[in-house]
């Protein structure tokens, strides 16, 4: 990490904090998105109405949207080990994702479980809605440009939750 992260805000009691590092990650995910994500699955030759300006949008909407998914992730870790009574510092966000910054350790092996996989299991509740808001975008009429954000986050925090079981 960079140094002293920078409060962005509360939340049910936890500090939001956002590590500087975040910043390089999000101007990362946001031009790849908008330069090579969004145009190959949705080439401007296919879909006219897909301005440069358009991918760009789309490319913010994902980073904003991968921004809140990991806040979510990170606040369920925080909310089960509350639960069990451990002193949580806060939510810090830096370059690898974020991190639940916790006072102690659990005092059981259930707690320690509990708070491990509250984090991925949230992160595949966030894909699952994500994921009908994608398919339901033809039923509602909505723009494509917006399912087309709401696709990408249902992969990403699937991929998410991958990368989350993998170290276990």
């Amino acid at each position: 990490m960079f140094g002293k992260p920078i409060k962005l805000f509360k939340m049910f009691g936890f500090t939001v904090r956002m590590d500087l590092s975040w910043i390089i990650i999000a101007v990362l995910i946001t031009w790849t998105l908008a330069v090579g994500y969004f145009p190959a699955i949705y080439p401007p030759e296919d879909y006219p109405q897909f301005t440069t300006g358009l991918y760009w949008l789309m490319g913010i909407g994902g980073m904003l949207g991968l921004f809140v998914s990991i806040v979510f992730h990170e606040l369920c870790h925080s909310l089960v080990a509350r639960r069990y009574g451990l002193p949580m510092k806060g939510i810090t966000l830096f370059i690898f994702g974020g991190v639940a910054e916790m006072n102690e350790e659990p005092q059981s092996a259930k707690a320690e479980f509990l708070m491990a996989i509250a984090g991925p299991a949230a992160s595949v509740v966030i894909a699952v809605i994500f994921y009908l808001l994608y398919t339901s975008g033809n039923t509602f009429n909505w723009p494509i440009m917006a399912t087309a954000v709401f696709g990408y986050l249902a992969l990403i925090n699937i991929i998410l939750v991958i990368f989350n079981l993998l170290p276990g």
